[in-house]
């Protein structure tokens, strides 16, 4: 069955670095757009980045294009998101997501990690 499983959040300060992993399987990793989406706390469901099935195009929210990056590894069937200069802001439960339809709506997202916590603060 399908399976996706975070990895990498934790507590930083502001303007540090984290990079988050996504491990896929019970799928073909390489046929399928995949997402990033946060939730802060209190907040609703934030569309942060997508990059699509044949990798040429990645899309990114506002509040963090410039500072975050998103990649995948085929071989390794994992997606990243190396996130620079990080805010208070961007605390938050990063999950992965994939998605048949290049889309940034996660109401449309079929499955979903379990989720990391990134906290940023000093």
């Amino acid at each position: 069955q399908v399976q996706l499983v975070e990895s990498g959040g934790g507590l930083v300060q502001p303007g540090g670095s984290l990079t988050l992993s996504c491990t896929a399987s019970g799928f073909t990793f390489s046929n399928y757009y995949m997402n990033w989406v946060r939730q802060a706390p209190g907040k609703g469901l934030e569309w942060v980045a997508s990059i699509y099935s044949d990798d040429r195009y990645v899309y990114y929210a506002n509040s963090v294009k410039g500072r975050f990056t998103v990649f995948r590894d085929g071989a390794k069937n994992t997606l990243y998101m190396r996130m620079n200069s990080l805010k208070a802001d961007d605390t938050a439960v990063y999950y992965c997501a994939k998605d048949s339809y290049g889309t940034t709506w996660p109401s449309a997202y079929d499955y979903w990690g379990q989720g990391t916590q990134v906290t940023v603060a000093s």
